[in-house]
């Protein structure tokens, strides 16, 4: 089961990253038309659709990072609750002397 948390743990780093990446390069006004920059974008966009919208503010720069950033924050707590419970779901083995039944 800790094989599972860790792959619940890197797969919710990994889309946060690419989340906050995105932010970034947007915030910073990297070049849309390059593939990367578009590719990353993209992907990010598609993470983000259910949190579109959630908070309306002025300008598309600080709209973009408040939206996209609360979706990170979502995506990193429900991510490491998931891997935590999975963490937990098997007794930990105990490495001392079985003890007799009694």
């Amino acid at each position: 089961m800790l094989a599972i948390a860790r792959l619940i743990r890197t797969v919710t780093i990994l889309v946060v990253a690419l989340i906050v990446l995105a932010i970034l390069l947007w915030v910073l006004s990297a070049n849309p038309h390059n593939t990367i920059v578009s590719d990353i974008h993209d992907a990010a966009n598609w993470l983000v659709t259910p949190f579109h919208g959630i908070f309306s503010v002025k300008g598309p720069k600080l709209h973009l990072a408040v939206n996209w950033g609360v979706a990170a924050l979502v995506y990193l707590i429900v991510g490491m609750f998931l891997a935590s419970l999975a963490a937990r779901a098997l007794p930990r083995r105990s490495f001392g002397r079985a003890r007799p039944v009694t």
